[in-house]
């Protein structure tokens, strides 16, 4: 879905994109179009018997299979761009979103320390926008996020925060214990 949303090809767009806007928020994610976190992976349902719970690999990551009656349902879920491509008509008011590839644009990858595949970063007026989800990294969010409204939560957190002045907002969702061990 990656298609649907405007790219940067340049350090200098990212800084001019990061400049040109005073009143909205400018929330762009950095990686690559073609990584497995960036797009979506496709729902998949098969029928299995006498399982009940089962983890399988598809493109590299756990998928877990839940038993529903006589069906088997791989649970895929919203993957980062296609959740930004969803919400991006939504959020038109307050943020503008923008893609940009780690390996095409070099410029922000030791600054930013962009290492993992999908990292959203917040900047409002020319500043950089931390958040703080409960995980210890308050600079990005190196993780796919599944649903639309928890997305546009966090969007509607982080510019209520900018929009005070503030450099560092408490997201509306504790993530410290988002990997339940």
């Amino acid at each position: 879905m990656s298609y649907l949303l405007p790219h940067l090809h340049s350090g200098w767009a990212v800084d001019q994109a990061i400049l040109a806007e005073e009143e909205r928020l400018v929330i762009i994610r950095f990686g690559h179009d073609w990584d497995e976190t960036c797009m979506q992976v496709v729902s998949l349902s098969s029928e299995f018997i006498g399982l009940t719970t089962f983890h399988i690999v598809y493109n590299s990551y756990f998928v877990l299979a839940e038993w529903a009656h006589t069906d088997l349902f791989f649970h895929s879920k919203f993957q980062m761009d296609e959740v930004l491509a969803s919400v991006a008509e939504t959020i038109k008011n307050f943020a503008v979103i923008y893609l940009v590839d780690i390996t095409e644009v070099p410029d922000f990858n030791t600054m930013y320390e962009l290492y993992d595949p999908s990292t959203i970063m917040f900047f409002f007026r020319n500043k950089h926008i931390m958040i703080d989800l409960g995980t210890g990294n308050n600079n990005k969010i190196n993780w796919a996020l599944k649903d639309k409204q928890e997305f546009i939560d966090i969007v509607e957190t982080v510019y209520r925060g900018a929009r005070k002045g503030r450099g560092l907002v408490i997201a509306p969702k504790d993530y410290s214990t988002k990997y339940r061990y």
